[in-house]
Parts: C-alpha cells; structure tokens; sequence
C-alpha cells in the first residue's frame, strides 16, 4: 500500500470540524490537515499551529497543495460548495445530509465522474459502538428471521437551534428528518439494503418552530421484515435506541456510543480510552432455544471508532478498496428524505 499522506482541507471550523474532522486528520498518519476557512473568529491554530485559516471556501479551493476537502457547511450549500471543490480537482468528503434531493445528486455524480474525483459520504454513525454491536446481532443470526426492528434517536430540545439552516423552512434540508434522519437511515440500508417500499411520517412540536421535529419511517423489506425509525426533539425520558425482535430472541440496546462527547472533552481519537463504553451500558440479548428456555446475555459492545471511516477513504484512494457507503446507499436515502408525507 502507498505511504503517502493526503492533504486535507476542512471549509468549516465550526463543532462539525473541530470535533468530527480535524482530531482524525491530526492523528492519522495517511492524512495531513493543511487548511480551514474561518470566516471570523481564527481559533484553529490554537489546537493546530501550522494549520492555515483562509476567509473564504474559494480561496481554500485554490490552494493546489490540498487534495481532500472536507464539506461540512451549512446543508443547503453542500452541493454548491462539493462541485466547486470537484471542479477544483480535490476529492470530496461529504458531510450528511450530502444534498438536498435526487436532481442535484445525479448532477454531483455526473461531475465526479467527469472530473475523475471521488465523492465520500461522512455517515459516522456507522461506526457507533452500539450500532456495531446491533450489526453482531444481526450478521450473528442470534435471532432467527427477524421480524421486528426499531432505531430511535430522542432527543429533549423543545428550544429553537440558533443554527438558522436547521431552522428556517425556506431550506428543503431544514428540520429534523435532514438532521438526524441521515443516521437513522443510512444504519437500515447499511443493514438490510433499499427497502421494498416505505412511508414517512413528520410532525412540528415546539412553539413557534417552522421545521419538522418529529419523523418516523416504516420500511417494509423481503420476508416480511418491518423497520421503524424515528427520530423527535421532543423526548424527555429517550426509549431503547436499538429494539430487535426476531424468531429466536430479542436485542435490547440504549444508545451508549461516547466518542463525541469525549471528542467534545478534548480527548484524542488515539487515546486508550477513546470509544469504550462504560461498564454497565451493554445490550441485552434474549434468544430462546429449543426447549423453550429464555437465556439472557448481555455481550461487550465493540470499540467505537470513527477513524475507520478515514481509513477506508484512504484504503479507497490508493488500494482501490471499495467505500463502505456506496452511491448507491445515499441516492436511497435520499429518496426518502426528501419524499412527501404518507399521511
């Protein structure tokens, strides 16, 4: 495999950069953080002193030194700022949700191609550790056909975000179903592929919000296998984030991943500790055997590891490995986030 180091550029330094981004790119040898744009405040050479701060995205765009960007703006300005960048003729990582609907993903495909720059798509979430541990389960056949599966994500925020994107509905990629839909979403397709059909749901809870706040998908797949997910900023005591019920148990499992808070605590993603669960937060995994006997377990969740997403976008680049999350992934979940209310 090639030893060389891939210059990155990062368009935003905002909490997406600082702690999803440049922790990884600083400790991972393949990868060489060169540059951020900070349109004010210039707080990135306090962590990072050789890093260069540019007022722009465009005169980012224009250093030649960087092959990598990192799109992590705003969402409705993702596919502006990915096709500048591919035009450009740096690689793309694309932060969630990519774009706002299925036209500007094929003209982003089409431009990838054109240009020969490859387009990655950031779904950390893959790489939970409690996700992780659901896939076990799952890819274990610890229970049976499944029939039954539930991926929530509750949060308790009944105050407007001061993020006025996420806020404003003039934006397609506004609300909730943009924000935290992407994770839930891509974690069913990565699971258990496109679904045969679905239906989608979302509601406006808080007061004077303009934007969804509330979402809930049913996917039906094959063998009679029904996927729910739901995500609301109106929870105050969250449920389960993983409930999985099939023909020989049931998984049980809280959403117990602590990689961002320890990121947001200054720790260093090749620290020890870093993406451990704590004692106590494993899942529950009942299977009932052949006499009729419930045997409950509780089994070690994985170590939660985002670099592994920058491993594979380097193991892409120059080992032809292919990408975990496909084109294909995202032109799904697309589809479904931008779809019209069943209901």
């Amino acid at each position: 495999m090639s030893n060389k180091t891939i210059n990155t550029g990062i368009l935003s330094f905002g909490m997406s950069g600082r702690v999803f981004h440049a922790p990884f790119i600083h400790i991972n040898p393949h990868f060489n953080l060169v540059a951020v744009v900070e349109r004010s405040t210039k707080a990135a050479h306090q962590l990072y002193p050789a890093i260069k701060s540019y007022d722009t995205v465009m005169e980012l765009l224009a250093d030649d030194s960087i092959e990598l960007v990192i799109v992590n703006t705003p969402n409705h300005t993702h596919f502006e700022y990915a096709t500048a960048a591919l035009h450009a003729g740096k690689h793309v990582l694309l932060e969630k949700p990519a774009v706002e609907d299925l036209l500007q993903f094929e003209k982003l495909m089409a431009v990838s191609k054109d240009t020969g720059k490859r387009v990655f798509f950031y779904q950390n979430r893959r790489f939970d550790s409690h996700f992780l541990e659901v896939k076990n389960v799952v890819e274990r056949g610890d229970l049976g056909k499944l029939t039954e599966v539930h991926f929530r994500f509750d949060r308790y925020k009944i105050e407007l975000g001061q993020k006025y994107f996420k806020e404003n509905n003039q934006y397609l990629s506004s609300g909730l179903t943009y924000d935290l839909g992407p994770h839930l979403i891509d974690q069913a397709i990565s699971l258990f592929g496109r679904p045969l059909k679905f239906s989608k749901t979302t509601t406006v809870n808080r007061p004077g919000s303009q934007v969804a706040d509330y979402f809930h998908y049913h996917l039906r797949y094959p063998n009679n296998l029904n996927v729910f997910l739901t995500g609301s900023l109106a929870v105050a005591e969250p449920l389960p984030a993983f409930v999985l019920h099939g023909t020989k148990g049931s998984f049980i499992k809280t959403m117990a991943d602590v990689q961002e808070q320890q990121l947001m605590d200054g720790m260093l993603p090749d620290t020890a500790l870093y993406g451990r669960e704590p004692k106590g937060s494993e899942g529950k995994l009942v299977v009932v055997d052949s006499n009729n006997e419930r045997k409950i377990s509780y089994p070690q969740s994985p170590k939660g590891d985002y670099n592994l997403l920058f491993e594979a976008i380097y193991d892409n680049l120059y080992a032809d490995v292919p990408f975990p999350i496909k084109a294909e992934h995202i032109r799904w979940q697309i589809e479904m986030l931008q779809a019209e209310d069943s209901l």
